[in-house]
């Protein structure tokens, strides 16, 4: 039997979602949008035999194995909890939630429900990112003792006062918006529990219409803009292992970088994309590559993987339907993402009081 899957809300990424459960054979039978006739939309373009536009009628649908949580960021705890205690299994869009005491709800509901609860951390999913960790779990890299991950744009803020832009509904800015990279350098690292951090965040062009991105959501006039558009940090593990990071939607570099570069005891890589235009796929330039010292030569390795324009979202999504076959691992873990909320509270916190602050 198929899994059979309902999702809540009709975004952009529904198309990810929708493509990577049905490449792993699942059902799409649901999908819930608050939005009138939001759902039934989206059915008719996607296929999908049952639109609602309730949460709750979604739900109390019997064959409803799984949910995808597609909404703004606010509502994630909240519909992942609710999901979990009508008995369904949940894929939820990034990030976690707002804060890590919001995950560890979701980590008691996910315990008490018995049931998977996976986030859309799709770039863990890109053929290098994969690449990099058979080298990493063969032991080729050695230890990693210092990591640096970046995501910066020069002009991708995704709209101005829509939910993107308010720190209620998103929990702040570019570095929970894009903390891909960091997620990304700490799987890389064995996902080290977390010790001290410090960081700070810039909002000089949170206003600047110069500074606008080619996607996101239209402004809202009237609307708020109260979150930073860079941040900055630096993090030390418990084991020793640091971590630098570079997060922006708007900031003076020359070109979008979404990066992570680590040094090992062993070797260090580079897992790269980037743009020629801020947050369009079709112009960028990737690469993964190992760095070792052989014979008394500096030697750079360049692996080859295929080419994957949607950044892992679709092997993400399909990776979530494995799971629940039992056909594959997870490629995240619900501790996982409670370190990564930590790490970005503690950025935010240490901004606000100019201050390391000790997890």
């Amino acid at each position: 039997m198929a899994i059979k899957v309902g999702v809540i809300g009709v975004g952009g990424m529904l198309q990810y979602h929708a493509a990577g459960f049905r490449k792993a054979g699942a059902e799409i039978i649901a999908v819930c949008d608050a939005a009138p006739g939001a759902a039934a939309k989206a059915a008719a373009k996607w296929g999908i035999t049952t639109p609602y536009e309730t949460v709750e009628a979604m739900l109390a649908a019997p064959d409803v194995d799984a949910v995808s949580v597609i909404v703004p960021n606010k509502f994630h705890k909240s519909l992942a909890i609710q999901c979990l205690e009508a008995g369904k299994h949940v894929f939820c869009e990034k990030p976690p939630a707002l804060h890590a005491d919001e995950v560890k709800e979701i980590i008691a509901a996910a315990q008490k429900a018995n049931k998977q609860v996976l986030f859309n951390f799709n770039n863990r999913a890109r053929p290098e990112s994969q690449a990099m960790m058979k080298y990493i779990k063969q032991g080729a890299v050695g230890t990693i003792n210092s990591a640096q991950a970046k995501w910066i744009r020069r002009t991708g803020i995704p709209g101005f006062g829509g939910w993107f832009t308010t720190k209620e509904l998103a929990g702040g800015g570019s570095l929970i918006d894009l903390l891909h990279m960091v997620d990304l350098a700490m799987y890389f690292m064995g996902y080290p529990e977390p010790a001290h951090v410090l960081g700070q965040t810039f909002s000089d062009f949170i206003t600047d219409k110069q500074f606008k991105g080619p996607w996101g959501i239209p402004d809202r006039v009237g609307g708020i803009t109260d979150v930073e558009n860079a941040a900055h940090g630096f993090v030390t593990f418990k084991g020793g292992q640091v971590l630098s990071l570079q997060v922006s939607w708007a900031e003076m570099v020359k070109r979008e970088e979404v990066s992570v570069v680590f040094q090992g005891t062993k070797a260090g890589g580079c897992v790269q994309r980037l743009f020629g235009i801020d947050g369009l796929d079709n112009t960028a330039i990737d690469a993964c590559e190992l760095y070792v010292q052989e014979n008394g030569h500096s030697v750079n390795r360049s692996i080859t993987t295929p080419a994957c324009e949607d950044m892992g979202r679709i092997d993400s999504a399909a990776n979530f339907i494995e799971v629940l076959e039992g056909k594959a691992e997870p490629l995240n873990t619900l501790e996982q993402a409670l370190r990564l909320m930590q790490v970005i509270d503690a950025i935010y916190a240490s901004a606000a009081s100019g201050k390391p602050v000790s997890i």
